[in-house]
């Protein structure tokens, strides 16, 4: 019997409960003691909103704009990898509420459905992620596919010079691409609901990086030979929105949008990356000075409510991108828990535009934020 979810660590505690440990943990760890991750959701709850009264917020406007296109809400699926892993389908289902709630869905390289199923699947809000692995030539070929078939948007990972360490992946001994192992047995047998579903639709496979003459994939490959070259090529070869993702630093940001990007996304990779890093909610106001107040910033890492969404966007994102919340879901209860965590977060936001006082999203800024709440902008 399917459990409604009320809040983001409603979902995560029933997707504990039905995922063999190895799939959650792969979901749910982070780098090293998992502080960083720790770190984006608590300095996001320490933040606090000050409502204003005797406003007439009997209409509220959760739609906002971005890149030209009118979203129908201020948040959009955040690029994650293997996703079919948490529930067979997985892809399927993001790419199905993308267009049923008028959101972005950003197709990650390590996704299991191809760049051009998931442009099949969720049309103009399909944008794809872009990782820089085994090769230059590889990466544009993945370039020139999105182009082909559509898209419109290029989201360019630049935090994964190498995958950081995680220690619970190590210790379940986690691979990608992924392989049930005798020592994993058990765990399976019970959870044989997510064990059974899987077998039948088989085990989920890279979709997108094993190019025609390229060398197998492997996961902990060397990924730190891009740098501001092949920016200023990806910029010369990419004739859409081009966005950089993974920026924490103010005179990087500056560098990034004069070298032609449309958008920088503000995030640590959700504490998966490096443990020492900071909240990225701590340097999104430092990068949104740095930047200026028309420059697209865009924001993700530790946002697990509609609240938190409000809060990046006080702070200076333009957008918002959330990802485990919608894991959790789908491993909790498939295509019915992944639209009730949409409601949820679109709930939440509203609630929260009527509590401030605020009856346009449009019209969130730091001003609705207790300065004293700024965790680090000492």
């Amino acid at each position: 019997m399917s459990k409604k979810i009320f809040s983001a660590s409603d979902a995560r505690k029933y997707a504990h409960r039905r995922l063999p440990r190895i799939i959650f943990d792969f979901i749910d760890g982070s780098a090293g003691e998992e502080t960083a991750c720790t770190l984006n959701v608590e300095a996001i709850e320490a933040l606090r909103l000050l409502p204003r009264v005797l406003v007439n917020v009997d209409n509220r406007n959760l739609q906002k704009a971005l890149f030209d296109q009118s979203w129908n809400l201020p948040f959009g699926i955040a690029p994650m990898g293997m996703c079919n892993l948490t529930w067979p389908g997985a892809d399927a289902m993001l790419a199905n509420a993308a267009k049923r709630y008028g959101i972005p869905l950003v197709l990650s390289t390590m996704a299991s459905s191809s760049i051009e199923t998931t442009a099949e699947r969720a049309g103009e809000h399909a944008w794809f992620q872009l990782y820089v692995g085994q090769s230059e030539e590889a990466a544009f070929h993945l370039v020139e596919r999105a182009e082909t078939v559509g898209y419109s948007n290029l989201v360019l990972t630049v935090d994964v010079p190498g995958i950081g360490a995680r220690p619970r992946e190590q210790r379940n001994g986690f691979q990608s691409p992924f392989r049930i192992r005798p020592k994993q047995f058990f765990d399976f047998a019970i959870h044989p609901r997510w064990s059974l579903t899987t077998l039948k639709t088989g085990v989920p496979r890279l979709a997108n990086v094993n190019v025609p003459g390229g060398v197998q994939f492997k996961r902990d490959e060397k990924r730190g030979g891009m740098d501001w070259d092949f920016l200023a090529r990806l910029r010369d070869r990419w004739p859409g929105n081009l966005i950089v993702k993974g920026v924490l630093g103010c005179e990087d940001s500056k560098r990034i949008r004069d070298a032609g990007v449309d958008a920088v996304c503000v995030s640590n990779h959700g504490g998966r990356q490096f443990d020492s890093s900071p909240a990225a909610i701590q340097m999104l106001p430092r990068i949104r000075a740095a930047v200026g107040p028309d420059y697209p910033l865009l924001f993700d890492s530790g946002v697990r409510s509609g609240e938190g969404v409000i809060k990046a966007l006080a702070l200076g994102a333009d957008f918002v991108f959330i990802g485990r919340p919608f894991l959790y879901a789908m491993a909790a209860n498939g295509f019915e828990g992944l639209q009730q965590m949409i409601e949820l977060i679109r709930s939440q936001i509203d609630i929260g535009l009527a509590q401030l006082g605020c009856p346009d999203i449009n019209d969130v800024d730091a001003s609705f934020v207790l300065g004293d709440s700024i965790v680090g902008d000492k």
